[in-house]
């Protein structure tokens, strides 16, 4: 009956926030774009994954649970936006969540849910997801139409601007963006596949931060720096307010080309965070002369640092085929702290739009990609220690590989999307002894 409570409370909030949103859609579809002072829009996923009985030949603390399992998640989100003064504009995103992933999120590095994060409760909560005011500074007369989208008021925007975003915000909403593979809602489900892997983006157990972004916008290149706040222990909810000793920084240049009649973005990004960090070596020696598995929040020290770097990149060959590659490594000395526990990360996949076959809302994507640890890592793992995210007591050692695929469609003229997908997980967290898992999933998408 609790169960069945919950459940009704959390399907009539959602029910009123879309209604709300179209009541609010059609109050402010009739403004101009230079007169419109707010916009709103909304959204909710609904995501069930299921996997069967896998081969494990033995189980730690961590572990993906071998016996047949099923994990629904949702999120529902309001976005408002409000423009304050010339340049200048606000976002608020209050956002409802429940449910979990595959073992409460726990065993695979390269999660195969992006909507979830290691939250332990699985029922619903209300937080504020986003709130941050942007100023953007004119660096020349030549200006383009920008349509009104999510956390993006409509607006005449130089093609050359200075902008500078402060509050609380994911950092993956500014650095990192890939248009075939970012957004978990819309396109490929994993962790590995919204970004790069081995970067250990600072943020709360929700994804989220405090921080300003620093962004020089010019027609064929771009330029971003990050500094963030970074939570007071590993996978923490609670954020650092030492900001002298703990704090995030990324630096990102994006190149925007083209070849013939297509264009492409590059984009290199380099990241250092410090925090109050384990030491997986000396954690390994301390476990050693105790006699004991090793712990890493044991040799915890303020002022370790976790630094790397990403590549990504994005192509279309035609209109309506399109390829992505992201490549990173970070030095893995020190604890994850903050996403999932990877060290070097490879991926690259395909996009193909339904226009192909006459369905011009639809959308296919495919994509394998292949996960790492360093070697003080692994042998930490193999020593019998635990991270927040991996650990099965032991570790016979191979590249964590995944291949995902999924199609999007399109409900009739209705603003809601229906996402068959399908991962294959060879060695889940690193581990030989264990898998591979078939993950099958459908996700449900409203947007407004």
């Amino acid at each position: 009956m609790i169960v069945i409570k919950k459940a009704f409370i959390y399907t009539f909030a959602l029910v009123c926030l879309f209604s709300l949103s179209v009541t609010l859609q059609g109050q402010t579809s009739k403004d101009s774009t230079d007169t419109k002072r707010w916009n709103f829009h909304f959204q909710n996923t609904t995501i069930y994954q299921y996997h069967p009985l896998f081969r494990a030949k033995y189980s730690g603390i961590n572990s993906l649970n071998p016996e047949a399992e099923g994990n629904t998640s949702i999120t529902g989100t309001m976005f408002f936006g409000a423009r304050l003064w010339k340049g200048a504009s606000a976002y608020y995103n209050p956002e409802i969540s429940g449910g979990n992933g595959f073992s409460k999120t726990l065993g695979v590095a390269g999660f195969p849910n992006g909507e979830v994060y290691r939250v332990s409760d699985v029922n619903p909560k209300v937080y504020t997801a986003r709130l941050f005011i942007k100023q953007i500074f004119a660096l020349s007369d030549h200006y383009e139409l920008v349509e009104d989208e999510i956390n993006q008021l409509p607006t005449r925007l130089p093609d050359s601007y200075l902008a500078i975003s402060a509050g609380k915000f994911s950092i993956m909403d500014f650095l990192d963006n890939n248009k075939f593979s970012h957004d978990p809602r819309s396109q490929f489900y994993n962790w590995a596949l919204m970004g790069n892997g081995a970067w250990d983006y600072p943020a709360n157990t929700r994804g989220y931060t405090y921080g300003v972004i620093t962004e020089l916008i010019k027609p064929d290149w771009a330029l971003r720096l990050a500094s963030v706040m970074v939570p007071t222990t590993a996978n923490g909810a609670v954020m650092d307010k030492n900001v002298f000793h703990s704090h995030s920084e990324a630096l990102e240049l994006e190149h925007k080309y083209r070849l013939g009649h297509q264009s492409g973005t590059f984009r290199i990004m380099t990241f250092l965070t410090h925090a109050r960090m384990g030491s997986y070596i000396k954690s390994i020696e301390l476990g050693e002369a105790n006699h004991t598995s090793p712990a890493i929040d044991s040799t915890n020290t303020l002022g370790r640092i976790k630094y790397g770097f990403g590549i990504n990149a994005e192509h279309n060959f035609t209109d309506n085929i399109g390829s992505f590659a992201r490549a990173s490594w970070n030095d893995g000395h020190n604890e994850t702290w903050a996403f999932t526990e990877i060290d070097r990360a490879i991926s690259i996949g395909l996009q193909l739009k339904g226009n192909i076959w006459n369905r011009i809302d639809d959308k296919i994507g495919i994509a394998v990609l292949a996960n790492g640890l360093s070697a003080e890592h692994r042998n930490y793992l193999k020593a019998g220690g635990y991270g927040f995210i991996i650990g099965d007591g032991s570790l016979n050692y191979r590249h964590e590989m995944i291949t995902e695929v999924y199609y999007s469609f399109k409900l009739n003229n209705y603003p809601l999307w229906i996402s068959p997908d399908y991962q294959f997980i060879v060695n889940p967290a690193y581990n030989k002894d264990r898998g591979p898992v078939n993950a099958f999933g459908i996700r449900a998408h409203v947007e407004i």
